[in-house]
């Protein structure tokens, strides 16, 4: 058995959220503070160490028209350099309006504006995270 990490990979952050051993659910668990690639990469090492993934979804910002544009190109570069230093299979799954999901969530929850800043790359990793697993369910992958 084996976990699965998902990232939502920001210019300022990277929320990461975590499966269970079953790929049943997604569980926020933290977020980096971007400082340089280094230190991501060893705040991201932790996690991979404490949960030993055997895959990473990564969320992919797209354009509406589905295509791939700079902040997706950012994401993909930071997602390869991942792949090649820790050796793990890197899935990408569309995340076009989860930041817009979360953000609604939580203030359907009432949580404070400023609360919301603090949690919000944490739960769309999560929502990355959730929409790869119910996909998998479903097609049983």
């Amino acid at each position: 058995m084996y976990r699965i990490l998902g990232l939502d990979v920001g210019d300022k952050t990277i929320g990461i959220a975590v499966s269970d051993l079953l790929h049943l659910t997604a569980q926020g668990i933290t977020t980096i503070r971007r400082t340089n690639e280094k230190a991501d990469l060893e705040e991201l090492n932790k996690l991979i160490v404490e949960y030993n993934p055997k895959i990473i979804v990564v969320g992919l910002p797209k354009n509406m028209n589905g295509s791939i544009g700079f902040q997706g190109e950012k994401t993909q570069d930071f997602a390869e350099k991942v792949r090649k230093k820790f050796d793990i299979e890197i899935v990408f799954e569309d995340e076009r309006l989860t930041t817009m999901a979360a953000e609604k969530m939580l203030i359907s929850g009432d949580v404070s504006r400023k609360n919301r800043k603090k949690v919000i790359d944490k739960v769309a990793a999560t929502y990355i995270l959730q929409t790869y697993l119910d996909r998998k369910g479903r097609l049983n992958i």
